[in-house]
């Protein structure tokens, strides 16, 4: 069984800098896709940034610029580097892996990012 632990999050002024990580402990040979979504209150769940095994990464739009996602293969770890936070960057950032296509996708269990004006 893969679980995903999240670390990380918390309140930080408008223009600073936050970094979240994500490891996957479990019996995992190696992880296809690593990825990070939020959810803001009211809104929907949305992507943030994802990156594939071979460092590919792919970004929304609100975010390109300001977040740098990376991933260690050896720990299964997956980081969110924010820079230049937004009050509108405040969610729950929830961690997301795909071991492989056709395995159903794994969800962390969410960590809170709030930024003040």
């Amino acid at each position: 069984q893969v679980q995903l632990v999240e670390s990380g999050g918390g309140l930080v002024q408008a223009g600073g800098s936050l970094r979240l990580s994500c490891a996957a402990a479990g019996s995992i040979f190696s992880i296809n896709r690593m990825g990070w979504y939020r959810q803001a209150p009211g809104m929907q769940r949305e992507l943030v940034a994802t990156i594939t095994r071979g460092g590919s990464p792919n970004y929304a739009d609100s975010v390109k610029g300001r977040f740098t996602i990376s991933r260690d293969n050896a720990k299964n770890t997956v980081y969110l580097q924010m820079n230049s936070l937004k009050p509108d960057d405040t969610a729950v950032y929830y961690c997301n892996v795909l071991i492989a296509p056709g395995y159903p996708e794994l969800w962390g269990q969410g960590t809170l990012v709030t930024v003040s004006s």
